[in-house]
Protein backbone atom coordinates (compact mmCIF):
# COMPACT_ATOMS: atom_id res chain seq x y z
CA UNK A 1 0.00 0.00 0.00
CA UNK A 2 2.94 2.47 0.91
CA UNK A 3 4.11 2.03 -2.48
CA UNK A 4 0.74 2.45 -3.94
CA UNK A 5 0.24 6.03 -2.60
CA UNK A 6 4.22 6.98 -3.66
CA UNK A 7 3.73 5.95 -6.61
CA UNK A 8 0.63 7.72 -7.19
CA UNK A 9 1.95 10.70 -5.46
CA UNK A 10 4.76 10.93 -8.34
CA UNK A 11 2.60 10.61 -10.73
CA UNK A 12 0.58 13.83 -9.75
CA UNK A 13 3.86 15.76 -9.38
CA UNK A 14 4.17 16.20 -13.33
CA UNK A 15 6.89 18.91 -14.55
CA UNK A 16 5.87 22.55 -15.39
CA UNK A 17 4.99 22.99 -18.84
CA UNK A 18 6.47 26.97 -18.64
CA UNK A 19 9.89 28.57 -19.58
CA UNK A 20 11.62 31.77 -17.74
CA UNK A 21 13.57 33.41 -19.90
CA UNK A 22 15.27 36.18 -18.46
CA UNK A 23 17.18 38.98 -20.53
CA UNK A 24 19.98 40.66 -18.91
CA UNK A 25 20.51 44.18 -20.45
CA UNK A 26 23.61 46.49 -20.37
CA UNK A 27 25.41 47.66 -16.52
CA UNK A 28 25.43 51.42 -17.87
CA UNK A 29 27.45 51.82 -14.65
CA UNK A 30 29.15 49.51 -11.74
CA UNK A 31 26.64 49.49 -9.05
CA UNK A 32 23.52 49.53 -11.54
CA UNK A 33 25.79 45.90 -12.40
CA UNK A 34 25.44 44.61 -9.19
CA UNK A 35 22.09 45.36 -8.94
CA UNK A 36 21.09 43.59 -11.91
CA UNK A 37 22.85 40.39 -10.87
CA UNK A 38 21.28 40.13 -7.35
CA UNK A 39 17.91 40.55 -9.41
CA UNK A 40 19.33 37.84 -11.80
CA UNK A 41 20.26 35.39 -9.43
CA UNK A 42 17.20 35.57 -7.44
CA UNK A 43 15.50 34.92 -10.37
CA UNK A 44 17.75 31.78 -10.80
CA UNK A 45 17.12 30.95 -7.38
CA UNK A 46 13.29 30.88 -7.48
CA UNK A 47 12.83 28.63 -10.78
CA UNK A 48 15.22 26.26 -9.32
CA UNK A 49 12.96 26.60 -6.38
CA UNK A 50 10.17 26.48 -8.27
CA UNK A 51 11.55 23.12 -10.72
CA UNK A 52 10.97 25.27 -13.45
CA UNK A 53 13.69 25.63 -16.13
CA UNK A 54 15.44 29.43 -16.95
CA UNK A 55 17.87 30.77 -19.44
CA UNK A 56 20.12 34.36 -18.98
CA UNK A 57 20.72 36.02 -22.29
CA UNK A 58 23.10 38.18 -22.08
CA UNK A 59 26.32 39.68 -23.87
CA UNK A 60 26.94 41.76 -27.02
CA UNK A 61 24.12 39.30 -29.27
CA UNK A 62 21.58 39.30 -26.62
CA UNK A 63 19.71 41.06 -29.13
CA UNK A 64 19.53 38.51 -31.33
CA UNK A 65 19.34 35.72 -29.29
CA UNK A 66 16.22 36.74 -28.39
CA UNK A 67 14.72 36.85 -31.04
CA UNK A 68 15.58 33.42 -31.94
CA UNK A 69 15.12 32.36 -28.37
CA UNK A 70 11.10 33.74 -28.80
CA UNK A 71 11.03 32.35 -32.41
CA UNK A 72 12.16 28.73 -30.63
CA UNK A 73 9.59 29.23 -28.26
CA UNK A 74 7.24 25.64 -27.56
CA UNK A 75 3.97 25.94 -28.18
CA UNK A 76 2.67 23.35 -25.62
CA UNK A 77 4.33 25.66 -22.46
CA UNK A 78 4.00 28.94 -21.80
CA UNK A 79 6.53 31.89 -21.42
CA UNK A 80 7.99 34.27 -18.93
CA UNK A 81 10.14 36.85 -20.52
CA UNK A 82 12.02 39.09 -17.60
CA UNK A 83 13.78 41.99 -18.52
CA UNK A 84 16.78 43.54 -16.44
CA UNK A 85 18.52 46.51 -16.73
CA UNK A 86 17.72 50.18 -18.13
CA UNK A 87 15.63 51.82 -20.42
CA UNK A 88 15.63 54.52 -22.60
CA UNK A 89 12.98 56.92 -24.51
CA UNK A 90 13.90 59.06 -27.37
CA UNK A 91 10.43 60.87 -27.42
CA UNK A 92 9.63 58.04 -30.21
CA UNK A 93 10.51 55.13 -28.95
CA UNK A 94 10.91 53.12 -26.11
CA UNK A 95 13.65 50.96 -26.16
CA UNK A 96 15.48 47.97 -23.81
CA UNK A 97 19.19 48.78 -23.33
CA UNK A 98 20.90 45.42 -24.45
CA UNK A 99 24.70 45.07 -24.41
CA UNK A 100 24.38 44.74 -27.95
CA UNK A 101 22.13 46.59 -30.14
CA UNK A 102 19.24 47.83 -28.16
CA UNK A 103 15.50 46.99 -28.94
CA UNK A 104 12.35 48.46 -28.97
CA UNK A 105 8.69 47.70 -28.62
CA UNK A 106 7.56 46.84 -32.01
CA UNK A 107 10.51 44.52 -32.42
CA UNK A 108 9.40 42.30 -28.94
CA UNK A 109 6.01 42.66 -29.91
CA UNK A 110 6.21 41.30 -33.80
CA UNK A 111 9.07 38.63 -32.38
CA UNK A 112 6.16 37.85 -29.38
CA UNK A 113 3.19 37.56 -32.19
CA UNK A 114 3.48 34.54 -33.60
CA UNK A 115 2.91 33.16 -30.36
CA UNK A 116 -0.02 31.18 -29.21
CA UNK A 117 0.50 30.13 -26.05
CA UNK A 118 -0.07 32.28 -22.69
CA UNK A 119 3.05 34.86 -22.56
CA UNK A 120 3.98 37.16 -19.51
CA UNK A 121 6.19 39.95 -19.95
CA UNK A 122 7.71 41.51 -16.52
CA UNK A 123 9.55 44.37 -17.84
CA UNK A 124 11.50 45.92 -14.71
CA UNK A 125 13.69 48.50 -17.07
CA UNK A 126 12.85 52.43 -16.75
CA UNK A 127 11.10 53.87 -19.75
CA UNK A 128 9.45 49.72 -19.89
CA UNK A 129 5.57 51.61 -19.62
CA UNK A 130 6.33 52.78 -23.26
CA UNK A 131 6.44 48.72 -24.24
CA UNK A 132 2.64 48.29 -22.56
CA UNK A 133 0.82 49.03 -25.25
CA UNK A 134 2.09 47.21 -28.04
CA UNK A 135 2.38 43.98 -26.07
CA UNK A 136 -1.02 43.57 -24.78
CA UNK A 137 -3.38 41.06 -25.86
CA UNK A 138 -5.36 38.32 -25.15
CA UNK A 139 -3.81 35.46 -23.42
CA UNK A 140 -0.87 38.54 -21.96
CA UNK A 141 0.12 39.18 -18.61
CA UNK A 142 2.07 42.51 -19.49
CA UNK A 143 3.95 44.05 -16.08
CA UNK A 144 5.73 47.30 -16.56
CA UNK A 145 8.25 49.57 -13.79
CA UNK A 146 6.81 52.23 -15.15
CA UNK A 147 3.63 54.18 -16.32
CA UNK A 148 4.88 55.83 -19.68
CA UNK A 149 8.31 55.49 -21.29
CA UNK A 150 8.74 59.18 -20.09
CA UNK A 151 9.85 57.40 -17.09
CA UNK A 152 13.75 57.12 -17.44
CA UNK A 153 15.44 57.52 -14.45
CA UNK A 154 16.19 54.01 -12.91
CA UNK A 155 13.32 51.75 -11.41
CA UNK A 156 13.67 50.12 -7.99
CA UNK A 157 10.73 47.71 -9.33
CA UNK A 158 12.69 44.65 -10.15
CA UNK A 159 14.81 44.54 -7.29
CA UNK A 160 11.24 43.97 -5.06
CA UNK A 161 9.79 41.64 -7.63
CA UNK A 162 12.67 39.38 -7.60
CA UNK A 163 12.90 39.16 -4.19
CA UNK A 164 9.14 38.39 -4.04
CA UNK A 165 8.69 36.08 -6.99
CA UNK A 166 10.47 33.41 -5.02
CA UNK A 167 7.97 33.14 -2.02
CA UNK A 168 8.83 36.32 -0.32
CA UNK A 169 6.58 35.60 2.90
CA UNK A 170 5.86 39.73 3.02
CA UNK A 171 4.35 39.37 -0.55
CA UNK A 172 1.99 36.43 0.48
CA UNK A 173 -1.18 38.44 0.81
CA UNK A 174 -3.77 36.13 0.93
CA UNK A 175 -2.08 33.80 3.12
CA UNK A 176 -1.46 30.49 0.55
CA UNK A 177 2.01 29.55 1.17
CA UNK A 178 2.94 30.88 -2.28
CA UNK A 179 3.35 34.40 -4.42
CA UNK A 180 1.53 34.90 -7.58
CA UNK A 181 2.81 37.10 -10.10
CA UNK A 182 -0.28 39.76 -8.99
CA UNK A 183 1.05 39.63 -5.22
CA UNK A 184 4.50 40.25 -6.49
CA UNK A 185 3.67 43.17 -8.73
CA UNK A 186 1.94 44.82 -5.57
CA UNK A 187 4.37 43.90 -3.45
CA UNK A 188 6.95 45.90 -5.62
CA UNK A 189 5.22 48.34 -6.26
CA UNK A 190 4.38 49.43 -3.06
CA UNK A 191 7.87 49.28 -1.68
CA UNK A 192 8.98 51.14 -4.95
CA UNK A 193 6.41 53.12 -3.57
CA UNK A 194 7.80 54.09 -0.02
CA UNK A 195 11.63 53.86 -0.85
CA UNK A 196 10.84 57.45 -2.30
CA UNK A 197 8.32 58.40 0.57
CA UNK A 198 10.88 57.48 2.75
CA UNK A 199 13.93 59.50 1.23
CA UNK A 200 11.05 62.84 0.45
CA UNK A 201 11.90 62.32 -3.39
CA UNK A 202 9.40 62.51 -5.58
CA UNK A 203 8.66 59.14 -7.09
CA UNK A 204 9.77 58.34 -10.79
CA UNK A 205 8.26 54.61 -11.52
CA UNK A 206 5.01 53.69 -10.97
CA UNK A 207 4.46 49.84 -12.21
CA UNK A 208 1.50 48.68 -14.41
CA UNK A 209 -0.17 45.41 -15.27
CA UNK A 210 -2.43 44.28 -17.63
CA UNK A 211 -3.63 40.62 -18.01
CA UNK A 212 -7.44 41.27 -19.59
CA UNK A 213 -6.10 42.48 -22.87
CA UNK A 214 -8.62 45.46 -23.08
CA UNK A 215 -4.74 47.61 -23.75
CA UNK A 216 -5.86 49.82 -20.73
CA UNK A 217 -3.17 48.96 -17.43
CA UNK A 218 -4.24 48.85 -13.74
CA UNK A 219 -1.63 50.55 -11.17
CA UNK A 220 -1.75 49.06 -7.51
CA UNK A 221 -3.12 51.65 -6.13
CA UNK A 222 -6.40 50.84 -7.90
CA UNK A 223 -6.28 47.27 -6.99
CA UNK A 224 -6.36 48.18 -3.21
CA UNK A 225 -9.20 50.58 -3.51
CA UNK A 226 -10.79 49.50 -6.54
CA UNK A 227 -14.00 51.55 -8.14
CA UNK A 228 -17.34 50.61 -8.05
CA UNK A 229 -18.02 48.69 -11.26
CA UNK A 230 -14.68 48.98 -12.13
CA UNK A 231 -13.19 46.75 -14.99
CA UNK A 232 -9.38 46.28 -13.03
CA UNK A 233 -6.16 44.01 -14.18
CA UNK A 234 -4.85 41.37 -12.10
CA UNK A 235 -7.31 38.33 -11.83
CA UNK A 236 -4.98 36.09 -14.36
CA UNK A 237 -2.11 37.15 -12.82
CA UNK A 238 -3.23 36.24 -9.09
CA UNK A 239 -3.74 32.62 -10.59
CA UNK A 240 0.11 32.26 -12.32
CA UNK A 241 2.62 31.22 -9.41
CA UNK A 242 6.76 30.44 -10.57
CA UNK A 243 7.19 28.52 -7.04
CA UNK A 244 4.07 26.12 -5.85
CA UNK A 245 2.71 25.36 -2.42
CA UNK A 246 3.12 21.85 -1.42
CA UNK A 247 -0.54 21.99 -1.96
CA UNK A 248 -0.38 23.18 -5.60
CA UNK A 249 2.18 20.33 -6.15
CA UNK A 250 -0.38 17.83 -5.87
CA UNK A 251 -2.45 19.11 -9.25
CA UNK A 252 -0.55 18.80 -12.60
CA UNK A 253 -0.56 21.73 -15.11
CA UNK A 254 -3.64 20.85 -16.83
CA UNK A 255 -5.73 20.61 -13.38
CA UNK A 256 -4.59 24.29 -12.37
CA UNK A 257 -5.51 25.48 -15.50
CA UNK A 258 -8.72 24.26 -15.69
CA UNK A 259 -9.38 24.62 -12.10
CA UNK A 260 -8.34 28.43 -12.95
CA UNK A 261 -10.93 28.09 -15.86
CA UNK A 262 -13.63 27.20 -13.65
CA UNK A 263 -12.72 29.68 -10.78
CA UNK A 264 -13.03 32.28 -13.65
CA UNK A 265 -16.35 30.75 -14.69
CA UNK A 266 -17.82 31.01 -10.83
CA UNK A 267 -16.51 34.94 -10.59
CA UNK A 268 -18.33 36.01 -13.74
CA UNK A 269 -21.79 33.54 -12.99
CA UNK A 270 -22.03 35.48 -9.52
CA UNK A 271 -21.87 38.65 -11.61
CA UNK A 272 -24.75 37.61 -13.84
CA UNK A 273 -27.15 36.32 -10.91
CA UNK A 274 -29.53 39.07 -10.87
CA UNK A 275 -29.88 38.84 -14.80
CA UNK A 276 -30.50 34.87 -14.48
CA UNK A 277 -33.47 33.17 -12.92
CA UNK A 278 -32.66 31.39 -9.18
CA UNK A 279 -33.28 27.85 -10.71
CA UNK A 280 -31.24 28.82 -13.74
CA UNK A 281 -28.33 29.95 -11.45
CA UNK A 282 -27.96 27.49 -8.99
CA UNK A 283 -28.30 24.71 -11.60
CA UNK A 284 -25.08 26.11 -13.46
CA UNK A 285 -23.71 27.17 -10.00
CA UNK A 286 -24.35 23.14 -9.19
CA UNK A 287 -22.56 22.25 -12.17
CA UNK A 288 -19.47 24.32 -11.95
CA UNK A 289 -18.77 23.94 -8.34
CA UNK A 290 -19.17 19.36 -9.07
CA UNK A 291 -16.43 20.12 -12.09
CA UNK A 292 -14.51 21.64 -9.87
CA UNK A 293 -14.61 19.10 -6.66
CA UNK A 294 -13.94 16.37 -9.51
CA UNK A 295 -10.43 18.62 -10.14
CA UNK A 296 -9.04 18.10 -6.68
CA UNK A 297 -11.08 14.89 -6.12
CA UNK A 298 -8.26 13.09 -9.13
CA UNK A 299 -5.48 15.14 -7.46
CA UNK A 300 -6.17 12.66 -4.38
CA UNK A 301 -3.33 10.16 -3.95
CA UNK A 302 -5.25 6.18 -4.26
CA UNK A 303 -5.22 4.58 -0.90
Amino acid sequence: MRYLLFFALAASLQARSLDVVIVRGADGAEEYGKKFTTQVEAWKTACAKGEVPVEVIEGEDSTTKLEKRIAAAKPDRSLWLVLIGHGTFDGREAKFSAEGPDFDAKQLADWLAPLKQEVAVIHCASSSGGFMRPLTGKGRIIITATKSADEVFYARFGEHFAEAIGGLLEADLDQDRQVSLLEAFRHASKEAAMFYENEGRLATEHALIEDNGDGTATRRELLEAPPADATLDGERAAQLVLVLSEEEKQLSDEQRNKRDALETALKKLKQQRSELGEDEYYAKLEKLLRELGAVYGSSRPAT
